[in-house]
């Protein structure tokens, strides 16, 4: 059963702006809830890896607890759903903890998405891929608490409201930034993770997310096998040709051949032909490095010879 403590917090007008959140409760519920009885919240775009920073945390929470509660919402069937402490919530099961400490607030499924954004922009590290999808779920929550005024009965201030500006406003990015954000949920997996990882620029990213994943699976491929990624001109003419039908394999490998902005010439070796010499997943700097080694080796093999 889950302890239930009352604590006197503070007013949380400033999370909500609806007169309904304003007549909540004044007194909110700390409980010690079950972990077997939180559940995640659905689609959360914000990664929850085991690393040392998770270890630190397991750390600290075996030596003092839960410093900071966590904040779900009830759900109909009696279980909660975590809105923000899912870090703290994995802590907890790789400590051996069975319970955590939770804020239970009284939230609408929209309301639950804006808080739970929110709390998670307050990180120092955010991936690409945790703003793309966290922009596009607080948007849409944003337009749906919005919604549409009639046509009959509009204002100018309803009628000039765009989600997407206010949303910049409170992230602190343009509009245009914004929509950029949102355009990397249409990328393929491996390639948003090319993005993740720095392997591939962000704008270059936005412009290959208008292809179709049949199409970016085959510029994924030709990337692979030529090892290298598109300038944002190779992807947005990558964009035009598709846009007219005529983007396939060989354009794509056409168009990354072509020569880049202050790009140096570049001799390339057929990776079947050299792969043989180097164990599986071997980094193409480390290849190249012993390539080069061995060349040096060479030239001087052949210099000792003609003395």
């Amino acid at each position: 059963m889950s302890k239930e403590i009352k604590l006197n917090l503070p007013s949380v007008d400033d999370l909500f702006s609806t007169q309904e959140s304003r007549d909540d409760a004044k007194r909110e519920k700390v409980m010690d809830v079950p972990l077997s009885e939180i559940d995640d919240f659905p689609d959360h775009p914000f990664q929850v890896k085991d690393d040392d920073a998770m270890q630190h945390m397991v750390e600290s929470i075996q030596k003092f607890g839960v410093l900071t509660p966590a904040v779900a919402r009830q759900k109909e069937d009696g279980r909660h759903e975590l809105i923000s402490g899912h870090r703290r919530k994995r802590a907890c099961e790789l400590a051996g903890i069975d319970t955590l400490p939770v804020i239970v607030r009284q939230m609408s499924r929209d309301e639950g998405i804006i808080f739970m954004v929110d709390s998670n922009l307050q990180r120092e590290v955010i991936l690409p891929s945790e703003k793309a999808f966290s922009y596009k779920m607080k948007l849409e929550a944003m337009k749906r608490r919005a919604g549409r005024p009639s046509k009959n009965n509009s204002s100018p201030l309803e009628t000039n409201f765009r989600s997407d500006t206010a949303l910049g406003e409170m992230t602190g990015e343009s509009r245009a930034q914004v929509q950029r954000y949102i355009r990397l949920t249409e990328l393929i997996p491996p390639i948003l993770q090319m993005v993740d990882d720095n392997k591939m620029a962000f704008r270059p990213a936005v412009e290959i997310s208008y292809l179709p994943k049949e199409e970016q699976q085959s510029l994924l491929d030709t990337m692979e096998y030529e090892d290298c990624t598109p300038s944002l001109a190779q992807a947005i003419k990558m964009k035009q040709f598709s846009q007219e039908g005529r983007l396939n394999g060989d354009v794509i490998l056409s168009i990354l051949s072509e020569e880049k902005p202050n790009q140096k010439e570049q001799f390339k070796i057929p990776k079947e032909r050299i792969s043989k010499y180097f164990p599986t997943g071997t980094p193409a700097q480390k290849i190249e490095d012993t390539i080069i080694k061995a060349l040096e080796l060479y030239r001087k093999r052949q210099r000792d010879r003609e003395r």
